[in-house]
């Protein structure tokens, strides 16, 4: 089956929303999925889409920038539509042939993308590292919280309203392991708290019975 997925970035891009479905349509989409909202906000419909594809299915829109905020973002969808067997495909890539990751030159350009965004990733981590070595130099460095760490209340508050792990990751810009280690310790933490109150009042009534 295929499925296909149309966004534009406001209400009022009516016409670049149905070229797309257009598009989408002349591709042979069975179902399409369509949403008007801004990349760094939340895609319900984008979500619906990538639960909604099975095995075999191919999941297609009409450019890339439609579907992810950055490499790693396409790359973490690219994941999740292979977890369940389904390949993506790009219908136009800068005058290219489309990119299909169901065929072998398809999963050869995504391979080439990832390599550029890990490229800029390692460019950007030696920026960071040069930078701090100077400001050490200097006196001025005095390092910084882990980003998870300073995001743990917006974690935990997207998680109680329903946001999925790998949602709360992709807002937050942070790895979805530190999202698991966040929530993993909130969780140990309710747990602990009846026990801690337990022996609170177990204590207090050893020290009740032992007044004179």
């Amino acid at each position: 089956m295929l499925i296909g997925y149309a966004r534009t970035s406001s209400l009022g891009q009516v016409a670049g929303l149905e070229a797309q479905e257009r598009e989408l349509r002349a591709a042979g989409c069975d179902k399409i999925f369509m949403e008007q909202v801004s990349s760094v906000a939340q895609r319900e419909q984008l979500e619906l889409a990538l639960d909604y594809v099975r095995e075999g299915d191919t999941f297609i829109v009409t450019k890339l920038d439609r579907l992810a905020r950055s490499v790693g973002d396409l790359l973490e969808i690219v994941a999740r539509l292979e977890g369940k067997k389904v390949s993506l495909r790009v219908l136009a890539m800068s005058g290219v042939e489309p990119l299909d990751t169901g065929t072998a030159i398809g999963r050869l350009m995504l391979a080439v993308i990832g390599a550029v965004g890990q490229a800029e990733r390692e460019a950007m981590l030696e920026r960071q590292r040069e930078g701090i070595a100077k400001a050490k130099r200097e006196g001025r460095y005095k390092g910084r919280v882990p980003t998870a760490r300073r995001k743990a209340d917006e974690i935990i508050r997207l998680k109680e309203e329903g946001v999925r792990p790998s949602e709360i990751a992709s807002r937050l810009v942070i790895g979805r392991a530190s999202v698991y280690r966040v929530l993993g310790a909130q969780t140990a933490r309710n747990q602990m708290a009846p026990h801690r109150l337990g022996a609170q009042h177990k204590q207090h009534g050893r020290n009740c019975n032992a007044s004179p």
